[in-house]
């Protein structure tokens, strides 16, 4: 089972992936994700889910780790938000191998984008570096592209769960 990290030319250079894949169809449900760096201090690490557009903060060092590290930090999250641990733990062993890709989704660059600038005045404004508590707030944001289904990440994985399981 394959996780698909579409990733921006500035995290590829950091996590020196060397081969590119050409197949872009995930094997998990929540196999198919968008990923960029952020060089605050220290640097993190931003994911984005194609679909549900939920987002995912984490450390960035060490970048070579990046995509093994990720399902645990995503766990952190999908149960922070009241998802079935099964469901959980399926995500998680699906999420065994990685195929890196370039980013080709631009609705979704531009959610990053806007997540990015969200994040940093979340961190500012609440005072916090507790990721977990920074992409629960950026889960809570509403979202343009999500606007004719739930507005919402957080609400709208609930319902890709849902028609997807």
């Amino acid at each position: 089972m394959a996780l698909i990290l579409h990733c921006t030319q500035k995290l590829l250079d950091r996590i020196k992936a060397s081969e590119l894949a050409s197949s872009h169809a995930p094997q998990a449900i929540l196999g198919n994700w968008y990923a960029t760096a952020l060089f605050w201090k220290p640097q993190l690490a931003l994911f984005v889910h194609e679909e549900t557009l939920l987002p995912v903060l984490m450390p960035l060092a060490p970048a070579s780790s990046l995509a093994q590290r990720f399902p645990t930090y995503l766990a952190a999250v999908l149960k922070a938000l009241d998802v079935d641990s099964g469901f959980i733990m399926a995500q998680v062993a699906a999420m065994g191998q990685v195929q890196y890709t370039k980013t080709s989704n631009r609705s979704v660059l531009g959610i990053m984008n806007q997540f990015s600038y969200l994040a940093e005045g979340y961190r500012d404004y609440l005072e916090t570096g507790d990721l977990l508590e920074l992409s629960l707030k950026l889960a809570n944001t509403p979202c343009s592209p999500l606007y004719k289904r739930e507005t919402f990440p957080d609400k709208e994985l609930h319902r890709w769960i849902k028609d997807n399981s």
